[in-house]
């Protein structure tokens, strides 16, 4: 009986190779031939290095269109910076860990169809929810963010400036600054898996031409070998499929996010 159970695992692995093989019809060109190799840096929940490899949102995402396409996955594990040098310099021919599509980037590498969103979460202890509620109050955001110069504007004096959200999250948590304009995602997953933000609620912002971001939030998207036509139509292939089954919303859901993460709307560069 056991016998017949292994032949039986045997031949369905045989089986889904051959269905993958069968739906291999275009070849996609990849830095070494079969294989997809994947610049990734430590940054949970999309990018998750290990000593084993990677794993994470964006790691999933590019996983299955490499299956999809008959391609092995090949992980280099590098600093931030590094993953998008080794996609220019063909060391590598994707670089996951939330990049943004912006303008700037796409001159020097090729972005994919977006991923997901990377909105402006508004953090505070009543459960501000709006740009709005900014107004009369003691209001920090990060250094280089998007918004950055649109609050200046709307708020002047009262818009203090931080270097890095960890010391933005100081102030907040102790009451030195009443409300604060940060990265959704990213303050989500670190209130939910490493204690951070205390007393803090984290919301999507709402909607107000003010702020740009608050209506149009930066979307992401996987990086790839500047003009490989054939890879990007394959990720885009891929992604779209992703969002149709809800692969992507279920991954997303699955870490806390808001499922409106997912709602990438329209392809878009952030100037």
């Amino acid at each position: 009986m056991k016998r017949l159970l292994a032949l039986t695992a045997v031949m369905t692995v045989a089986q889904t190779i051959s269905v993958f093989a069968a739906n291999c019809t275009a070849e996609v060109q990849t830095v070494e031939k079969g294989k997809l190799t994947v610049a990734a840096y430590d940054y949970p929940p999309f990018s998750v290095t290990s000593g084993n490899g990677a794993s994470g949102i964006d790691f999933d995402i590019v996983k299955r269109a490499a299956e999809e396409n008959c391609l092995e996955v090949v992980t280099l594990t590098l600093d931030p910076a590094a993953t998008i040098q080794a996609v220019v310099s063909g060391k590598s021919d994707v670089a996951i860990g939330s990049w943004n599509r912006t303008e700037k980037r796409a001159q020097a590498v090729s972005m994919s169809a977006p991923t997901y969103l990377d909105p402006m979460g508004i953090f505070s202890k009543d459960g501000s929810d709006s740009v709005e509620s900014f107004i009369g109050k003691k209001v920090g955001t990060v250094q280089g963010y998007l918004w950055v110069g649109e609050l200046q504007k709307l708020l002047g004096p009262d818009l203090k400036l931080y270097p890095t959200p960890v010391a933005l999250a100081q102030d907040l948590e102790a009451g030195r600054i009443d409300v604060a304009a940060d990265g959704y995602n990213s303050g989500v997953y670190l209130q939910k898996t490493a204690d951070g933000y205390k007393g803090i609620k984290i919301v999507l912002s709402k909607p107000d031409e003010r702020v740009q971001a608050s209506v149009q939030a930066a979307q992401a998207g996987i990086i790839y070998t500047k003009g490989n036509e054939s890879l990007g139509a394959a990720l885009d292939k891929s992604i779209k499929a992703q969002h149709e089954d809800g692969s992507i919303v279920k991954a997303l859901e699955a870490v806390g996010f808001d499922k409106k993460v997912a709602d990438v709307g329209e392809p878009r560069m952030v100037k």
